[in-house]
């Protein structure tokens, strides 16, 4: 006969499985965000190897995990090693967790729309301007270029948005407090 789990495992059950959701939310694998709450619970580093054994999960699966939460810096891998196993460590604090995940996610999107952005506005404008371009065709170029305009002043603020975010701008000083430990 297995032991009952406890109060105590349920409601940290529930709790990963809100944390899996809530990143799943955000495009994160519903599994990345349970192995995510499980090591936020964990006490110490744990090893692929156990990490693995805590999730079921194949070793592929495990490395693209991990890989998927230290580039979200939402793990850490650490320079010390266990008997020559890397050892990871979850971000324990909400704050520096938020932090990370958001500003590298719109990050993301702002380096792949400047991209688009940085080509088309110069590209439309030059139509416009050409005198080659048909009345039809430069009123459609403008049009455009007005909404590209428009989405590059959005791009701006937020690229200032996450600027705040990485610096710690928006964390009140309570929230400060909490981010140093």
């Amino acid at each position: 006969m297995e032991n009952p789990i406890s109060v105590r495992e349920e409601l940290r059950a529930k709790v990963i499985d809100a944390i899996a959701q809530t990143m799943d939310l955000y495009g994160v694998n519903y599994s990345y965000g349970q192995l995510y709450g499980i090591m936020f619970f964990e006490d110490r580093p744990m090893t692929l190897e156990e990490m693995q054994q805590s999730m079921n999960m194949s070793k592929s699966n495990m490395s693209y995990a991990s890989r998927a939460l230290i580039e979200s810096k939402m793990v850490e891998k650490l320079n010390e090693k266990d008997a020559r196993k890397d050892l990871y460590v979850a971000e324990t604090n909400f704050y520096k967790a938020f932090q990370a995940f958001f500003a590298t996610k719109l990050q993301r999107e702002i380096d792949v729309m400047r991209e688009a952005l940085d080509i088309a506005i110069p590209v439309l404008s030059e139509m416009i301007l050409d005198i080659s371009t048909t009345a039809e065709e430069r009123e459609l170029c403008l049009e455009d270029l007005h909404k590209l305009k428009h989405a590059a002043e959005y791009y701006d603020w937020l690229q200032q948005f996450v600027h705040g975010l990485q610096s710690g701008d928006y964390f009140t000083a309570t929230d400060a407090s909490s981010k140093e430990g």
